[in-house]
C-alpha cells in the first residue's frame, strides 16, 4: 500500500467515525449498565473486554515492529505508551472490575475487535513504516503532548479506581460517585481517555494518530451522554449541576 492510498484510507476511516456520532447518540451500545438481552449471544463481561482490547496491543505491536521505517527514541516512547495503555485495558482493568456474572453481547465484542484492529493497524503501520523523520522527544510539541497524555491517563485511572471502589465485594448495583472530578462531570474516566489520546496525537503528529483521537472522542462522548441520562433516570437526587463529560460546559441531554 502506497502512502496516498494509506492516507485516503485514514481520511475515510476518520470521516466514518464522525458519521457514526448521531447513531451512537441515539443508540446506546448494550453493555455495562446499558446491557440488554435482545442483542444475541453474549459472553462474560471480563472475557469480552480482554478479547476486544488486547487486539489493539497485538495489531499495533505487529505492524510497528515489522515495519522498516525509522524507529527513533520518540517512536519507541509512543510504542511504549500505546502498549502500556492496552496492557492495562486488556489484562488488568477487566479483572479488577466487580462484574462477575455480567455479560456482554458478542456483537459488541466483534465490533470492538474490528474497530481496534483498524486503529491498531493504522497507527502501528504509520509509526513503523512511514514516520519519516525521527520523532524528536525534545520538541516542545512532543513534550506538551506527553504531559497531556500523562494527565489524561492519570485522570482515567484514578476515576476508574473511584468507580471500582463504589462496590463492596459481592455488590452488583450502582451508586452515585462523588469524589474528584465526579463532582463536575458524570464520566471523568471517559474524559481522561479523550485527553490521553489527544496528547498522543500531538506527540505523534500524523494522520493515523489524529484519526484515533477523533474515533476516541466520537465513541466516548455519546457514551458519556448515555451514562449521564442513565444516572438522572435512576437517581432523582442526581446533582443537577453535573455535566456529562466536559466540566462547566452545557451539553444538552435527554432525561
Amino acid at each position: 500500500m502506497n502512502e496516498y492510498y494509506f492516507n485516503s484510507l485514514t481520511l475515510a476511516w476518520t470521516l466514518f467515525a464522525i458519521a457514526l456520532i448521531p447513531i451512537q447518540i441515539k443508540v446506546t451500545a448494550p453493555y455495562g449498565r446499558h446491557m440488554r438481552s435482545n442483542w444475541g449471544l453474549s459472553i462474560g463481561n471480563r472475557l469480552g473486554w480482554t478479547i476486544m482490547e488486547v487486539v489493539s496491543l497485538l495489531v499495533f505491536s505487529f505492524f510497528f515492529l515489522r515495519g522498516e521505517g525509522i524507529k527513533s527514541t520518540g517512536s519507541w516512547i509512543l510504542f511504549s505508551l500505546w502498549a502500556a495503555h492496552y496492557v492495562h485495558r486488556s489484562l488488568i482493568f477487566p479483572w479488577r472490575t466487580r462484574t462477575r456474572g455480567k455479560m456482554i453481547p458478542l456483537f459488541i465484542v466483534f465490533s470492538a475487535v474490528f474497530f481496534n484492529s483498524i486503529n491498531g493497524f493504522l497507527n502501528g503501520f504509520y509509526l513503523g513504516e512511514w514516520q519519516g523523520a525521527p520523532i524528536d522527544p525534545g520538541h516542545p510539541r512532543f513534550i506538551a503532548g506527553l504531559l497531556i497524555f500523562i494527565f489524561g491517563a492519570a485522570l482515567n485511572l484514578y476515576s476508574d479506581t473511584i468507580l471500582l471502589h463504589l462496590r463492596k465485594p459481592g455488590e452488583t448495583g450502582y451508586k452515585i460517585p462523588q469524589n474528584s472530578l465526579f463532582r463536575f462531570v458524570s464520566c471523568p474516566n471517559l474524559l481522561g481517555e479523550i485527553i490521553e489520546w489527544t496528547g498522543f496525537a500531538l506527540m505523534a503528529w500524523n494522520p493515523a494518530a489524529l484519526s484515533f483521537a477523533v474515533w476516541t472522542a466520537a465513541n466516548l462522548i455519546p457514551r458519556a451522554l448515555s451514562h449521564h441520562r442513565w444516572y438522572k433516570e435512576q437517581f432523582p437526587e442526581y446533582p443537577v449541576e453535573r455535566k456529562a463529560v466536559i466540566p462547566f460546559c452545557f451539553v444538552k441531554s435527554e432525561g
